[in-house]
């Protein structure tokens, strides 16, 4: 007569594989570099660490740091070549140009808040991408994660986001000087090729800076035609400073771009926590199933024991 606790163990046996007596397979040979003591070989840990490398993440902070290196870097030479040009030539009152000497002087103290700043903030996104890749799943063991972790990373997503935003009014800031310098430079070829035109003088064909409000109406000469112009822009601050604003422009783009391809990676790394959260929530359910089971086992077995 088959009692009830063996009927629980076998419905519980069919139900869950898991359950079921254990089978032993064949091992197959082990080839390679790897030990019988399944001890891995230099090629194999290589292998795994590259594995676990964000390659993602790494391009992205590259381009990063890159990028606000280029941004700081030239924007600071430009913008003191930028001060000498207009002290030299277009403001030789210290008074005229005072509020845009302090503005320029604030201008690269920020300068050097924001290499610091990202700096470290592309370190931290490294390493974020390193602890939520699913290669270091595998390198570290079982993978856990909690809603703290889960909130950090949606915190990168959102301050990232806001980044970007900021950084493409960087961008479009940063393109006013090199649209200023382009029409300078336009002028002076201008000057350049009527100097075969006798008909059209070229001292008639002015710069005026003040136009543009960087200094007040009042700036003594505030203004450069003809030669005098001309002379300008063969000088090599303006070479320079012309290059430098072009390149930091550029800079600023590279860096909209990273941190845009950092947002994407943020995104798909949040929605791996979050995938990997509703996987944990499911196997410590299993596993109190499994317990469960093992006790409903036991029980049986006492019981068992007992009736004979």
């Amino acid at each position: 007569v088959i009692t009830r606790p063996e009927m629980e163990i076998g419905r519980y046996h069919w139900m869950y594989r898991s359950s079921r007596p254990h089978r032993y397979h064949h091992v197959p040979a082990l080839r390679g570099n790897i030990s019988p003591l399944g001890i891995q070989g230099c090629f194999e840990c290589c292998i795994k660490c590259l594995g676990g490398v964000p390659y993602a993440s790494l391009v992205a902070t590259i381009l990063c740091f890159s990028g606000v290196a280029l941004f700081c870097g030239c924007g600071h030479v430009a913008l003191t070549g930028t001060m000498s040009i207009l002290e030299q030539h277009f403001s030789t009152t210290a008074s005229d140009h005072a509020l845009l000497s302090e503005v320029i002087q604030l201008m690269q103290y920020v300068i050097y808040g924001i290499a610091s700043f990202f700096f470290l903030y592309g370190i931290i996104l490294l390493a974020e991408g390193f602890y939520t890749t699913s290669a270091v799943k595998e390198l570290h063991g079982e993978f856990k994660t909690t809603a703290c972790g889960r909130c950090i990373s949606g915190m990168f997503v959102f301050l990232t986001y806001v980044l970007g935003v900021a950084w493409l009014g960087v961008f479009g800031f940063s393109a006013v000087p090199v649209f200023m310098f382009y029409n300078i430079w336009s002028t002076c070829e201008v000057i350049k090729s009527l100097q075969t035109n006798v008909t059209v003088p070229g001292d008639q064909i002015c710069v005026d800076i003040r136009q543009y409000g960087i200094i007040p109406w009042n700036a003594v000469p505030g203004k450069a035609c003809g030669p005098i112009l001309e002379n300008i822009c063969n000088t090599n601050e303006f070479y320079m400073s012309y290059h430098l604003f072009i390149v930091a422009c550029a800079g600023a783009g590279a860096t909209v771009i990273a941190l845009i391809h950092f947002l994407m990676i943020l995104s798909s790394n949040w929605a791996y926590l979050k995938d990997a959260s509703k996987m944990q929530a499911y196997q410590d359910i299993k596993a109190k199933e499994e317990q469960e089971l093992q006790d409903i086992q036991s029980r049986s077995k006492e019981q068992l024991n007992s009736y004979t």
